[in-house]
């Protein structure tokens, strides 16, 4: 582990690119200047004109970080896109404001042949720029200061932040050791050399960090100590929860505490994992809540909701109904949204439009009722209390939220 630099000193951007024989972008004459007019556009669309981050956005060749990615197919599986063959579509894709998915369940697009179509849940991405540039002004960052970019995926946040600080100050770290190994050739071929650990943070993070951005979102509770524990005193967090568009940050204490905000920003990562894909969700309690009558049945106050896109909602009931998991579908006019949770409460609330929904609900918890109090809160009060909240974690990862006379903690045992 690279020691943590104990004097502040000024890092000397490395921009020089490097062409490589591997790289297919530069087997023809004035490709580089391709890629760059591309990288300049992506920089003047996610950055403003006296930012810090517009030069390591501009001459960062996104590109050699996600040679291959997954798209949807149209049939709930995914299709392989490879840039190498359709050089206009890569660079297209690769200079978008977009996520770009490279890996699916436990298949790597860089691993996959022709014709793989995978099913499953996205485990890694190339993060949309525009909020990898974000969490980047989050984490406050300064020359000598020690960054760990917690979730590497395809190497975006480590390049950007290796341009502006010096490759000498930023580790990188994230649970698939393939990822961390192809960014790090990646990189090298940039002329970076940063850090990079295999570890599952949920478990244990190396190292003692000035800064810490976490493009993951992580668990309140246990799964978030150990990150806690690497920050140094003095040094700040940048942080979303699991299942949740909440943005934390805030600073470590003497105590041991991490005292900030709830950011008025908000981000919707992929959850940690510990192996090499999520665990299985609730089937058979989905199962039954999309045929189950329930003990409860009802007429809804409010019309059915996607809570995927509905993202302060979602966090909220988080907060209140910590595990609860979510599923929506629209055939015609009706619309039906399903929340499972794993202690076997369940609930489906259908509706044609916008109208009152039927509400069936089991179990020992009452979800849709819960969701209900949360929406009954917003139209009474015009806003939930949640983004701009106080924060304060303790070192055992729970997080104290407080607003006014409201308060609630996550990731509590």
């Amino acid at each position: 582990m690279r020691a943590r630099p104990m004097t502040a000193t000024i890092a000397t951007p490395r921009t020089r690119h490097r062409a490589t024989r591997s790289d297919p972008a530069h087997s023809q004459k004035g490709c580089r200047m391709d890629w760059q007019q591309h990288a300049v556009r992506l920089a003047d669309q996610v950055t403003d004109p006296d930012s810090r981050w517009l030069a390591p956005v501009a001459e960062t060749p996104r590109h050699e970080l996600v040679p291959r990615w997954w798209v949807r197919d149209g049939s709930g599986g995914w299709r392989l896109r490879d840039g190498a063959t359709d050089h206009a579509a890569w660079m297209e894709a690769a200079y978008s404001n977009r996520s770009l998915i490279t890996r699916v369940g436990p298949h790597h697009a860089d691993r996959a042949k022709p014709g793989d179509q995978p099913s499953g849940m996205p485990t890694s991405s190339a993060t949309l720029p525009s909020l990898v540039v974000r969490m980047l002004r989050h984490g406050r960052l300064g020359d000598g200061l020690s960054l760990l970019d917690l979730g590497t995926g395809a190497g975006g946040l480590t390049a950007y932040a290796c341009h502006r600080l010096g490759d000498e100050c930023v580790t990188s770290l994230d649970v698939d050791p393939y990822l961390t190994s192809a960014a790090g050739e990646r990189l090298a071929s940039m002329g970076y050399h940063p850090e990079m650990i295999a570890a599952d943070a949920t478990d244990h993070v190396p190292g003692r960090y000035d800064r810490i951005l976490s493009t993951v979102g992580l668990p309140a509770g246990p799964g978030l100590a150990p990150s806690v524990a690497a920050l140094a005193p003095g040094g700040r967090i940048a942080t979303t929860i699991g299942r949740t568009c909440l943005i934390l940050t805030g600073w470590k204490r003497a105590n041991g505490d991490v005292v900030g905000q709830v950011e008025r920003d908000t981000a919707g990562f992929m959850l940690t994992r510990s192996g090499d894909d999520y665990p299985p969700a609730l089937a058979e309690l989905f199962t039954l809540a999309r045929d189950g009558k329930g003990e409860d049945i009802s007429t809804g106050n409010h019309p059915v909701v996607d809570l995927s896109n509905a993202w302060e909602l979602s966090s909220m009931l988080q907060v209140t109904t910590p595990g609860v998991e979510l599923d929506y579908e629209q055939r015609d006019r009706t619309r039906t949204a399903y929340l499972v949770h794993p202690d076997g409460s369940w609930a489906r609330a259908s509706a044609d439009g916008t109208n009152p929904p039927s509400v069936h609900q089991g179990g020992p918890q009452r979800l849709w009722t819960a969701l209900e109090r949360i929406r009954h809160q917003l139209n009474a009060e015009g806003l939930l209390p949640l983004l701009g909240a106080r924060l304060r974690i303790t070192p055992d990862g729970v997080c104290h939220l407080s607003r006014g006379k409201w308060g609630a903690s996550m990731g509590v045992q």
